[in-house]
């Protein structure tokens, strides 16, 4: 067995995909009601589909970086805001949290030991 993706919910698609292709990633499909996202390392892929009362889905979406405090820098150029900056946390990762238009949880993060 084999994940294949994992969709989020959002109110409006045109700001959503805005967000995430300048977070980074690869549009690979777009429509006026779905679109989808290749990482930029690796083979994961996620989807984000039109609904237009989303207001967040309850779920968290993570996507690791080994230059995490590198690459929050950089989305804070492109004038992304964070609810948390990089932080070591007691198990062990660093993360930063950031939502999504729709208000969907996002936290990038780094799971090597911190020192």
């Amino acid at each position: 067995m084999n994940l294949n993706q994992v969709t989020l919910p959002v109110n409006d698609i045109a700001k959503a995909t805005e967000f995430y292709r300048r977070m980074g990633f690869l549009q690979i499909v777009d429509s006026p009601h779905y679109a989808r996202f290749e990482c930029p390392e690796g083979s994961s892929t996620f989807s984000l589909m039109l609904e237009p009362q989303a207001k967040g889905s309850g779920a968290t979406i993570y996507f690791e970086h080994k230059e995490l405090d590198k690459w929050v820098d950089e989305l804070i150029g492109k004038g992304f805001e964070f609810e948390q900056m990089p932080t070591d946390m007691s198990y062990l990762w660093r993360e930063a949290v950031l939502f999504d238009p729709s208000g969907n949880k996002i936290k990038l993060y780094w799971a090597a030991r911190i020192a």
